[in-house]
């Protein structure tokens, strides 16, 4: 096996390459503070960080809770919402010509702009954050569906009408089939979406969650607390990112052999 072919396809490989990297990152993190004399209340060192991370524990992973919960409820309020609404584009050139418009005018309102406004509607609770991270998933989750489903080749799909299959079976046994690697491509840009929705909706109106402790912690000052947040808040990112890519190794399995 050649040196470049056991990079690309070790597990070990897969493994060890994010480690090096993020080693690599932290090392030059640390490097910057040395080199140009920057003060912790500027940038903190990643002793610093996490020196506030394990003094804190217990407060930062409550908070980081509250935030897991807001954006896997939003998220999967996405995927509930948008694949029924994709799938009913597909079946209708008039709906997708319709609607098609609207979900990019939606998308396209910059989402800090309505977070106010979900607080006005709906008060200081739950809900505007779960809201807002389901904002930031729907377009994706939406036009990967709609694409997939579309992407079904057509001798196909002729061939298994000319068996007299259903149309429950030519979607069940066909178009969902070729539709699901496009599907989890969508998911796994949504649930990246969905913690910085999350994030957003936390510093308006919020009294939890990471997005308002890296608020509160910029307003005074406290940089090492704000960047532990940050910290926390991508190992939720990469945990629920590389959770995704397991599902799609798991039910996916022909997939990836076909890529």
């Amino acid at each position: 096996m050649t040196k470049r072919s056991w990079l690309t396809t070790s597990p070990t490989a897969a493994v060890l390459l994010p480690i090096l990297g993020l080693i690599g990152a932290i090392a030059l993190w640390w490097l910057a503070t040395i080199v140009f004399s920057i003060e912790s209340y500027l940038l903190p060192t990643p002793g610093d960080v996490v020196r506030t991370l394990a003094d804190q524990p217990a407060y930062l992973l409550r908070e980081t809770g509250i935030s897991f919960l807001e954006t896997i409820e939003g998220f999967l309020l996405a995927i509930v919402i948008g694949v029924p609404i994709a799938l009913l584009i597909v079946r209708s050139v008039i709906l997708e010509r319709l609607v098609y418009p609207l979900l990019l005018m939606v998308n396209a309102i910059p989402k800090i702009a309505v977070a106010p406004l979900l607080v006005v509607w709906m008060g200081f609770g739950q809900w505007p954050k779960v809201v807002m991270v389901l904002l930031m998933c729907f377009f994706p989750i939406v036009i990967s569906t709609a694409q997939g489903m579309k992407s079904t080749p057509a001798e196909l799909v002729e061939l298994l009408r000319s068996l007299n299959a259903s149309r429950t079976q030519e979607f069940f046994k066909l178009r969902l089939r070729y539709a699901m690697p496009q599907i989890f491509t969508g998911l796994k840009v949504a649930i990246s979406l969905a913690v910085i929705g999350s994030v957003i909706a936390e510093f308006v109106g919020a009294t939890q969650g990471l997005g308002y402790v890296i608020q509160q912690s910029g307003a005074s000052a406290d940089t090492a607390l704000a960047f532990a947040a940050i910290t926390l808040l991508s190992i939720m990112s990469i945990i629920l990112f590389y959770g995704l890519v397991l599902l799609e190794h798991l039910f996916l399995p022909w997939a990836q052999e076909t890529r």
